[in-house]
């Protein structure tokens, strides 16, 4: 992230007196990202996981042929932008002859934008930023990550739990890295009546990125159907 960009986002975090002029920098990039989503002419998903997975790893190479997978049966690819898991998905839908997007972001390290996004857009600010992931989609498929991947999800989750969005499904790819974390989930979360039994079944676990291609176009295919009937 630029200096400007760090200290704008410094100031939106602090009680200020500059409250129009934030607003209206935060409104335009909202604006932006919306004459993005319009640009996407095919049911979309998001696609989220590490910007530090190299390429070449099995990680690379599963994202990648998700978003090539995802592009041949009809589906625009919506990542991060940045490099990692989003430049495999990126570049997949790329070389499977789909439509690539990428919302970027600025940071002081690691994320720029790639170069195999259609649609490219990047933003200061990470709340219209992740809107946009949202707004855009009809599925989410997540790999493994650290933080930023961990919001995402979990945001992903918890709008389709309140209902804010539609019950869109939500893939983990890498059963390896995930179980764990679903093993907690359910020893804790679910052993303390903080989640329901029908929470987790918001989630498909699965290493096979055809298993995880087939299960978004199903239920997009399904809620489709469902909206016109």
């Amino acid at each position: 992230m630029n200096e400007a960009g760090e200290r704008l986002d410094e100031r939106l975090l602090r009680r200020t007196e500059t409250f129009a002029s934030d607003v209206s920098l935060i409104a335009s990039e909202f604006l932006s990202g919306f004459q993005a989503i319009q640009r996407i002419d095919r049911p979309a998903v998001s696609i989220f996981g590490s910007a530090r997975i190299a390429e070449g790893t099995p990680t690379y190479e599963s994202a990648r042929l998700t978003g090539r997978l995802f592009a041949e049966a009809g589906l625009a690819v919506v990542t991060g932008g940045g490099p990692g898991v989003m430049e495999a998905a990126n570049r997949g839908a790329r070389e499977g002859g789909g439509l690539s997007v990428g919302f970027n972001i600025l940071l002081p390290h690691e994320q720029g934008l790639n170069p195999y996004c259609d649609i490219g857009l990047t933003f200061k600010h990470f709340y219209a930023r992740k809107t946009m992931f949202v707004k855009a989609a009809e599925g989410f498929v997540i790999f493994p990550g650290g933080f930023g991947t961990m919001d995402e999800l979990f945001e992903a989750l918890t709008l389709i739990q309140t209902g804010k969005i539609g019950s869109f499904p939500v893939v983990l790819v890498d059963s390896d890295y995930w179980d764990e974390m679903l093993d907690w989930v359910r020893g804790e979360m679910l052993a303390d009546g903080l989640v329901s039994p029908h929470d987790l079944d918001l989630l498909m676990v699965t290493d096979d990125p055809r298993k995880a291609v087939e299960r978004i176009t199903e239920m997009i295919g399904e809620r489709r159907k469902e909206g016109s009937a």
